[in-house]
This record gives C-alpha cells, sequence and structure tokens, in this order.
C-alpha cells in the first residue's frame, strides 16, 4: 500500500515539474504588413533576376514574437527589421504550440529528445532565432549551398517544429509556396510580372525554344536542391 502511495505521489510530482517547464506563450500582436510586422511567420519575397526566370525561387525570413524580420541575406550577415530585397510578397503564420522548448532533458515534448539537444534547443521562439542568428553570422551565403532557407531550417530544427528535426532549404520553400498567404493583390503582381515579361520577350526574339530553355533552367535547379538536399547533406550543410 505504501509503495502504491509513493508511486502516486511521484507522479504527481513529475507531473507538476514538467507543467512548471512549459513555457507560457503569450498572445501575439496582430500582423500588420504596412508596418512589416508578421509575429512568428515565415516570410518570402521574390528574388531579383533569380524570381524572374524561376518564380518559385525568392528570398525568406523568419520573424520573431514581436513581428521583426530576421533573414540570412550575405556572407557573415543577419539582417533585424530589414527584410532583403523588398517587402514581403508572401507569409505563413507558424504555431507556436507545435515547437518543443525544454528547459531540461526530461521536459521535451518531441520525440526527438537525445537528438534535439545534440543539435542545439531552445527555450522560447525569440531564443531559437537568436542562437540560429550568433551561428549564421560566421557563415559565407551561397545561393546554391548555404542560404535564406538554410537559416530558417536552423532555426525550425532548434524549435523541434512539428516534431520534425528534418527541416531543410526544400521542404522551408515548400511551406511558404503551398501554404504561404499573399499580402495583398500587388504583392502576386510584383512577384509574377517580370517573369511574364521575361517569357513574353523570349517568345519574341527567340521563339519556343526560349521556353524549353527556361523550362530546363528551372528542373534544374529543382534537382540540384533536391539531390543536394536529400543525397549530398554535407554538401549542403551549413
Amino acid at each position: 500500500m505504501k509503495l502504491v502511495t509513493l508511486a502516486q505521489t511521484c507522479d504527481v510530482e513529475d507531473s507538476l515539474n514538467t507543467k512548471g517547464d512549459e513555457h507560457d506563450l503569450w498572445p501575439l500582436d496582430e500582423i500588420d504588413p504596412t508596418k512589416s510586422r508578421f509575429p512568428c511567420c515565415l516570410v518570402w519575397t521574390p528574388l531579383p533576376v533569380v524570381s524572374w526566370l524561376a518564380p518559385f525561387i525568392g528570398h525568406v525570413g523568419l520573424c520573431m514574437e514581436d513581428g521583426t524580420i530576421v533573414d540570412f541575406s550575405g556572407s557573415n550577415f543577419i539582417n533585424v527589421d530589414d527584410f532583403a530585397y523588398g517587402s514581403v510578397a508572401r507569409y505563413i503564420q507558424l504555431d507556436r504550440e507545435q515547437c518543443c522548448f525544454p528547459s531540461n532533458l526530461a521536459s521535451h515534448t518531441c520525440k526527438h529528445r537525445y537528438k534535439h539537444a545534440e543539435r542545439g534547443v531552445a527555450i522560447s521562439w525569440d531564443d531559437a532565432i537568436h542562437s540560429s542568428r550568433r551561428h549564421f553570422e560566421h557563415k559565407s551565403y551561397n545561393l546554391f549551398t548555404c542560404n535564406c532557407h538554410s537559416f530558417v531550417a536552423i532555426c525550425l530544427n532548434r524549435m523541434s517544429y512539428g516534431g520534425s528535426m528534418d527541416w531543410n532549404m526544400v521542404n522551408v520553400a515548400a511551406l511558404v509556396l503551398l501554404k504561404g498567404r499573399w499580402v495583398g493583390f500587388m504583392a502576386v503582381v510584383r512577384s509574377f510580372l517580370p517573369f511574364t515579361v521575361m517569357v513574353c520577350f523570349g517568345i519574341s526574339f527567340v521563339g519556343w525554344p526560349f521556353l524549353i530553355g527556361l523550362l530546363m533552367f528551372c528542373l534544374l535547379l529543382i534537382a540540384w536542391f533536391v539531390v543536394g538536399t536529400y543525397c549530398l547533406k554535407a554538401l549542403l550543410e551549413c
């Protein structure tokens, strides 16, 4: 009888300790594109020249809880509250409830307890971004191997967002492109008008071979990132 009572007491204490380790999540401010405030959002904007040829490729950043945009935009350089390449065109607000912010090994809420601890953890959303920011302040930027998508992926892995430790350039891009919301009609125009103009000029001066070349260019880009991410991981690791 005493053993049962002792076990119940331990269970209650463990439950209380776990609750104590959970972080209270205060309400976020409203998203305000006019002030470039996107609390806990993944944001996207088209790139000059590159997005004119491949409109699915763009520049991404991750926002802090107060809505400040943080992005990796050059070697040893992290932008804070000054989104590179223009204003936000698409965004998706992420759910902090899907993050794992452990204060110790026993308080992990994700299933990757040891892997998460080994790769680096965070105690809050902003802490994950700050830690990743310090890491990327000493990294060389490369559009094909270590870029803004890599920065966001590292942040999400530190949070174990969605219970996953496998965030990378490909699924970060897919997340914002498939689930992202447009800021407004002009954001759509800004993203696709240059591409449309390039296609029209290409067909006018070169003809249909231009479209074939453009398609091959896009397929090569997709193949590089997919193969590099899943087959040549060491090459694309930041």
